[in-house]
């Protein structure tokens, strides 16, 4: 069964709204708005029970909190040849591999 604590919960005021609106990264199509920050958490964490609700009952998958999953830190980016030489070219000056400048460069940001 899936912990609803566990899943990443965001809350940011919204100037359009004039309220906190609550986000959660598993459910994007899901938010809660609400004047008071701690309630507008607390609406959101009552919506996604009823949906993980609803989807266990219909036998519908339910998303894998993302702080539960496992991650290789392996993945593919493709990018146009003039870019991979440009960072080729960065990574032997610097003295370091094409990897490494580039997890570099993403840590950064």
């Amino acid at each position: 069964m899936t912990d609803i604590k566990h899943y990443a919960y965001r809350v940011l005021w919204s100037s359009e709204d004039a309220e906190f609106v609550a986000t959660v990264a598993e459910f994007p199509s899901l938010s809660w708005l609400d004047a008071d920050q701690t309630e507008a958490l607390k609406g959101l964490v009552n919506l996604v029970a009823d949906v993980v609700s609803d989807l266990t009952a219909n036998g519908d998958g339910v998303p894998e909190p993302i702080a539960e999953r496992h991650f290789s830190g392996k993945f593919n980016v493709r990018v146009p040849e003039s870019l991979h030489r440009e960072l080729a070219v960065s990574a032997a000056q610097e003295g370091v591999s094409l990897n490494r400048l580039v997890s570099d460069r993403l840590a950064r940001n």
